[in-house]
């Protein structure tokens, strides 16, 4: 038996705490599903049904696209209606996920045209927009979706979480409660900053993503317990991958052991 190290050792009349303990009610993991849609239904159940086992129950969001690249309509798709109806009644949070997810006016230089080209393929569809078409997605988005569910949608979250100066100011003038980008969750409006940290994500569109994006999670297992709120984000395309399905298990396991499943709405109370 290997002996305790006399740091780690409980002082006299003190109890021993062990690391990573079960945590009060201030630490949250926050869990998402991404891009979801009539063409990504069947890979969303999949994922919903996994987080469930390890959330136990459905202490997640949802990023609903209304027409995914322009192919995938949810307007008019009453059974699409009744699914995203029968999610939120479960408790599931719903975030408007951008409006067609592409970037259809892709930025060829500065700082955008980096993001573009480097952080997603073709999918950062806020980071070149004005702030007035930024506007007139998020307002038809937001209306769409809150007349489909009967209730205010959660908040905004840019596709491949990038945006543009028009996206956020948009994003202050329209009213949502909550944004996020990868490494912080904000009150639109006030700016006010709500939690800060990395989002542990996975990418299955090459070998080089995929390995990059176990090697982040297993580094964030071990490094990012430390905060006090945790975000992970699946995406359809994980399903199609066992390994990177194999790194949210072990994630979802590693995060949940020291942190509350939580909705994100508790950041704001």
């Amino acid at each position: 038996m290997t002996a305790t190290p006399p740091s780690l050792a409980p002082s006299a009349g003190r109890a021993a705490v062990k690391p990573f303990d079960k945590p009060g009610a201030s630490r949250r993991l926050l869990v998402s599903i991404h891009d979801v849609s009539p063409r990504s239904e069947s890979a969303v159940d999949a994922l919903a049904d996994r987080l469930q086992r390890h959330l136990g129950g459905a202490n997640f969001a949802m990023l609903v696209i209304p027409d995914h690249w322009r192919e995938a309509p949810i307007a008019g798709n009453a059974a699409f209606h009744a699914r995203l109806r029968h999610w939120a009644d479960q408790g599931i949070e719903m975030f408007l996920h951008g409006w067609c997810h592409r970037d259809e006016t892709p930025a060829q230089s500065g700082l955008s045209g980096f993001k573009g080209k480097h952080m997603t393929a073709g999918e950062g569809e806020f980071l070149s927009l004005s702030q007035t078409e930024a506007t007139r997605r998020m307002r038809e988005g937001k209306a769409l979706l809150e007349d489909i569910l009967g209730k205010p949608v959660a908040g905004f979250i840019a596709p491949a979480w990038l945006y543009g100066p028009g996206a956020l100011a948009a994003l202050d003038d329209i009213g949502f409660a909550l944004a996020e980008d990868h490494m912080k969750v904000w009150e639109p409006g006030s700016r006010r900053v709500l939690s800060r940290g990395p989002v542990v994500t996975w990418a299955s569109r090459s070998p080089g993503r995929i390995r990059s994006s176990l090697w982040f999670a297993a580094l964030a297992r071990r490094a990012l317990p430390v905060l006090p709120t945790l975000r992970v984000a699946v995406h359809p395309g994980d399903v199609t991958v066992p390994a990177l399905l194999g790194s949210i298990d072990a994630t979802l396991a590693r995060f949940a052991a020291s942190h509350r499943p939580a909705r994100y709405a508790e950041l704001l109370a």
